[in-house]
């Protein structure tokens, strides 16, 4: 349910809303930062939405704000990222990050209360019944274990992308088809679990809110088979091969740091979307983040090359979503 801005304001104890239709709503979190931004004037709430999720009730302000510009700690520092299942990322500078594989681990308690669900008189469309009151709380357990994997899963993949965006100024990461991979059914679970997609989606916003940018290198970029220390490049490499071995220069390195190496080096030769330069090898990175107002177009085969711009619309104000539990 969504409502525009009109009645939606906060309490000055913080602790309440009052949205229309809905009245004075209680939450469980406490909205200061939100009430600081809109009395000191640099954030205006635009709209609400109250949604139900894991039998917990949210409502996400919409908000205009005022950002201050931001630097990096490390502006000109290049960090490559190799996402994987084993490790969740693997970082050019050495550092790698564990997989905690959330849904793996809740595995056992979601089967348990899935056959505790199936064994409850449920809903039956043909003979009219309804569904009982056990089987409603049956499907509650179940809706409650799922948001606990889902909310760990996004508490993770936001700790580790605001650190990157903080710490590094250009943060290099692949286009994968995530679609695709989810087609391999032996990898498929974990890969959704790994949650690449939104790993992602986050860097890509947060580079941009702390004054960094975000290259994504092209899909076939061979990243896993070319060597980091010469640049040969072999014809195949199975995915059961973990570790990199150079047969020209003899580089002996793990799979996954060879990549990220690989990646982190692509930022020297990633299109310039002021001046419209184009990688040497015409494989190179191919989009960026938007900066100083122009935003990169990416090259599509048999079209002119990439780097051509446009505008956009200042910067000074944009549009963050601010989440808060209800009761």
């Amino acid at each position: 349910m969504r409502f525009t801005t009109g009645a939606i304001r906060v309490e000055p104890d913080r602790k309440h809303v009052v949205l229309p239709r809905l009245g004075r709503l209680r939450l469980h979190e406490s909205a200061r930062k939100l009430a600081r931004r809109v009395e000191a004037g640099t954030a205006r709430i635009m709209s609400a939405t109250v949604r139900r999720d894991g039998g917990r009730w949210h409502v996400a302000f919409t908000v205009q704000i005022d950002r201050t510009d931001r630097r990096p700690a490390q502006p000109g520092s290049v960090v490559g990222v190799d996402v994987g299942i084993i490790h969740l990322a693997v970082l050019s500078t050495g550092e790698l990050v564990p997989n905690p594989r959330h849904l793996h681990g809740a595995q056992r308690v979601l089967r348990r209360l899935g056959r505790g669900l199936s064994r409850e008189a449920g809903p039956d469309r043909r003979a009219g019944a309804r569904p009982s009151r056990r089987w409603h709380r049956a499907r509650a357990r179940l809706g409650r274990a799922h948001a606990r994997v889902a909310n760990l899963r996004r508490d993770g993949l936001h700790k580790l992308t605001t650190r990157l965006a903080r710490e590094h100024g250009t943060i290099v990461v692949e286009d994968l088809n995530v679609s695709g991979m989810l087609a391999n059914r032996r990898l498929a679970r974990h890969i959704a679990d790994a949650g690449f997609a939104e790993l992602r989606r986050q860097l890509a916003y947060k580079a941009g809110w702390n004054g960094g940018r975000l290259i994504v290198a092209d899909r076939w970029f061979p990243s896993s088979k070319t060597c980091s220390g010469c640049g040969t490049v072999r014809t195949k490499l199975a995915l059961a091969e973990r570790t990199y071995t150079c047969a020209t220069c003899g580089l002996v390195l793990d799979r996954d740091l060879n990549a990220a190496r690989n990646l982190a080096a692509l930022a020297g030769e990633a299109v310039d979307a002021r001046s419209g330069r184009e990688s040497p090898n015409g494989r190179g990175a191919d989009r960026e983040t938007p900066l100083a107002g122009q935003v990169a177009v990416k090259r599509q085969p048999g079209t002119a090359p990439a780097g051509q711009t446009g505008t956009v619309p200042p910067q000074g104000r944009t549009t963050n979503h601010i989440l808060t539990r209800a009761h």
